[in-house]
């Protein structure tokens, strides 16, 4: 027996949350874990480009934590849910450090900003981590608008970010691709 795929309960611009409560698609909590729907898919296609042999590990540990996330900005945090939700830890913002810690002992230092490009593998790197920017200020937003959300998923993205910049300028390392300086125009 196979299920359905579509449902055309949402055909008139509302959805569910985990929990039952029905809130427009254009509802903060839906564009958050949109987001974070959106920036899993591109770590997928960081993942399938990478030509480091323990990136893709890495990236689905990423993958799996980002499904965490989506899980606990889709619940409606009045309700009591039956799913059991995975939780985030501070473990894991300690473990990007640690992959970010890793790739900058063969990079060197920055002295300008950087141009994203010079690989489709690279700029794809970039693409991601200005999806997980996005994800990450939609979230600040739900919280300054006092919507109940769990401040580790800011951090969480906002290191995440980061390591995804660095993963940039290590896979540019790797295939020997010449970083592009920002020079400002004078």
């Amino acid at each position: 027996m196979s299920l359905k795929i579509y449902t055309k309960t949402g055909d008139k611009g509302s959805t569910s949350l985990i929990g039952g409560t029905k809130v427009p698609k254009s509802h903060l909590r839906i564009e958050a874990y949109g987001t974070i729907d959106e920036l899993n898919s591109y770590i997928g296609l960081v993942s399938d480009q990478q030509v480091n042999i323990e990136s893709p590990i890495v990236l689905r540990e990423i993958q799996d934590r980002l499904f965490t996330i989506g899980s606990s900005l889709a619940c409606d945090p009045k309700k009591e849910t039956k799913l059991k939700i995975p939780d985030l830890t501070e473990t894991d913002v300690t473990f990007l450090e640690a992959e970010i810690d890793k790739m900058n002992v063969v990079l060197a230092p920055m002295k300008s900003f950087i141009i994203p490009g010079g690989h489709v593998s690279i700029s794809t790197t970039h693409v991601a981590r200005c999806v997980c920017r996005r994800a990450e200020r939609i979230c600040v937003n739900m919280q300054e608008q006092q919507m109940e959300i769990e401040p580790l998923i800011i951090k969480y993205l906002n290191r995440l970010s980061d390591f995804l910049f660095v993963l940039a300028r290590y896979t540019a390392h790797r295939l020997s691709v010449k970083e592009i300086p920002w020079k400002a125009r004078v």
